[in-house]
Parts: structure tokens; sequence; C-alpha cells
């Protein structure tokens, strides 16, 4: 499968923004999705994931309340919708796509995703 993240700007605290994943390739549906970012300076960091069948969600404590995952399978689309943006939301921000088939559990470290967008920048001014 192939990732392309879009969606990245320049946002004022408070603010919000949604990013899009649009995937291609292998079958979209049939594999769990999560969001990670990477702040300068900072490891690669789990966002949010969401199952195959759209139906379960885990979120990183800093996202909870503030961001939403979810995904169209129809349109082999996954997207974050980001509520409340702090200065410390900025960061790259990758989609990625889950290395096993339907993975009953939603995966929050990155070795276990096996394919990631290129990448969408969201800076947070204050």
């Amino acid at each position: 499968v192939q990732l392309q993240a879009s969606g990245g700007g320049l946002v004022q605290a408070g603010g919000s923004r949604r990013l899009s994943c649009a995937a291609s390739g292998r079958t979209f549906s049939s594999y769990a999705m999560g969001w990670f970012r990477r702040a300068p300076g900072k490891e690669r960091e789990f966002v949010a994931g969401i199952n195959w069948g759209g139906d379960s969600t885990r979120y990183a404590d800093s996202a909870k309340g503030r961001f939403t995952i979810s995904r169209d399978n129809n349109k082999n689309t996954l997207y974050l919708q980001m509520n409340s943006l702090k200065p410390e939301d900025t960061a790259v921000y990758y989609c990625a796509a889950d290395l096993t088939y339907r993975r009953a559990i939603v995966a929050v470290t990155p070795r276990e995703y096996a394919t990631w967008g290129q990448g969408t920048l969201v800076t947070v001014s204050s």
C-alpha cells in the first residue's frame, strides 16, 4: 500500500486541523491504521490508531479528548481531526498501515506498522 498524507499547515493555538491520508495498493479496509508524529528534537510517538473495521480506536494521552481518528474504507482514506491544538502539537504527522492483516487490537508501536506516508507538517503558533 502507498500512503499520502495531507492537511498540514500553520494554525493558531486553540484552532483545528484535519489531516487526511489517502491509501492505494493493497486492501486498505483489511488493515488497522495509525497516526504518529515527530516533534523537533523528539522521538516519533504514537498519536492515534483505528482498527481495520473502524469500530475500535486508541489514543495517546496527549490526544484524548482533542483528536479523533476515523476512516472511510469506501474512499480508502484515513483522517485525524485535531481540535484545541496546542504549540506542543507542532510536529510532522505520519500515517501508517499495520503490518498484520486484520489485527485484533490497535497497535501503538512503530515496529508494528509496515508502511508509512511521507508526513505532513503541522505548526501550531501560540
